[in-house]
């Protein structure tokens, strides 16, 4: 019997949809992980932690030197000064971050404004933490925010933003207004932000990925959560970070010793190497992602599906609608009889399955080049229509 805080959370779409593609022999567009993996150096550099004797618990918080890479990448890159000891914490993954940083601060009954559609977990780990939703809603085509309804979501209740940008499911960056708008309102009310930037580096021509810790009275009230998993193509390892002021991290840490207690130790002393000798591999891994979501948003817009070009991440979203469905759902289960491709339905990200989001389908182009390829011939010349 599954206990009462998980009733009415479904099993993960991305582990029923990846059984589907090989249950039925289907190009995989659907969770997000890439055919290819990271720097062959990051690799060696946990192959020689594995030899070196690197197999046994790591500190809870991180070994150090993975703890002063993290904190020399934030500075490198944003500006922001941390102490490594206290300042930065390693976790399982930004999903293991995600669910430190929500049961380690959320109280029952504290409201927290979130970006919809959103990353399954927030939902998950929201409710196991008592937390109560108040969502703000980015409808397609663009996918930006309106900001009377971001103030009109802010109650007495309110504690916490939970905020994620470069944005998974729609791909958007968040505009410098934008990021203004949210960290103004942090301020006004006392509101504490976590912010979910694993999409950090992965970012296309004609945006800029800036982090909310980066405004005026905001680093003081921002944990930071990403991890090496996207930016460097080892989605397998789960090793993130959370990094902000002391407090905040210390709340991570003091849920994070009771979920996995440790992070992969050989893994971590490579996850340094990763950030402070292969800096630039992200540069060249955005900028051919940025050419594969050219090629498939080209594709599934020639085939009946107009698709939004996302400024960021690994995913780009379509709506059905013009081809009779007005369910993603049912038409993701049908995609692997009718072309042999597998994507997500859009429906799930959101509160409401019937909702701005019933009629949207996310595809993954983090792929390599051949398999997109296969994956576009098969939705050429297939009937997509109702």
């Amino acid at each position: 019997m599954v206990a009462s805080r998980l009733h009415g959370i479904p099993p993960t779409i991305f582990a029923e949809m990846s059984a589907l593609a090989v249950r039925t022999g289907s190009v995989n567009l659907g969770q997000g992980f890439p055919d290819e993996d990271g720097p062959a150096g990051v690799l060696a550099a946990a192959q020689k932690a594995l030899d070196d004797g690197a197999n046994q618990y790591a500190p809870g918080i991180g070994v150090p030197a993975l703890r002063a890479a993290v904190a020399d990448h934030q500075r490198r890159h944003y500006r922001l000064d941390l102490d490594p000891d206290s300042q930065v914490a390693i976790t399982t993954g930004c999903t293991e971050g995600i669910a430190a940083a929500l049961l380690g601060l959320v109280e029952p009954g504290d409201e927290v404004v979130v970006l919809e559609p959103y990353y399954d977990s927030y939902l998950a780990m929201l409710q196991m933490a008592g937390g109560v939703r108040r969502p703000v809603t980015l409808r397609s085509p663009d996918f930006r925010i309106d900001l009377d309804e971001l103030r009109a979501a802010v109650t007495p209740r309110t504690r916490f933003v939970l905020l994620n940008s470069p944005h998974n499911p729609t791909g958007t960056v968040l505009t410098t207004d934008e990021l203004h708008a949210i960290a103004s309102l942090a301020v006004e009310h006392d509101l504490t932000v976590i912010t979910d930037e694993v999409y950090e580096h992965l970012v296309f021509s004609g945006s800029l990925h800036r982090p909310i810790a980066t405004f005026p009275g905001m680093a003081e009230r921002t944990l930071m959560l990403s991890s090496v998993g996207k930016s460097y193509s080892l989605t397998g390892w789960k090793v993130g970070w959370a990094t902000g002021p002391a407090h905040l991290v210390e709340a991570v840490v003091a849920a994070k010793q009771w979920l996995t207690f440790t992070s992969g130790a050989p893994l971590q002393p490579a996850v340094a190497v990763a950030l402070t000798e292969h800096a630039d591999w992200p540069l060249a891994l955005r900028r051919d992602l940025e050419q594969r979501r050219d090629l498939l948003v080209a594709a599934l817009t020639a085939a009946g599906l107009p698709t939004s070009t996302p400024q960021g991440t690994y995913f780009a979203t379509s709506d059905v609608s013009g081809l009779g469905w007005d369910d993603g759902l049912a038409f993701c289960q049908a995609l692997p009889e009718r072309a042999g491709v597998v994507a997500i339905p859009g429906q799930v990200f959101y509160d409401d399955p019937t909702g701005p989001g019933r009629h949207l389908v996310r595809w993954a182009f983090c792929k390599k080049r051949d398999v997109l390829d296969e994956a576009i011939a098969r939705l050429s010349g297939a009937d997509l229509s109702a």
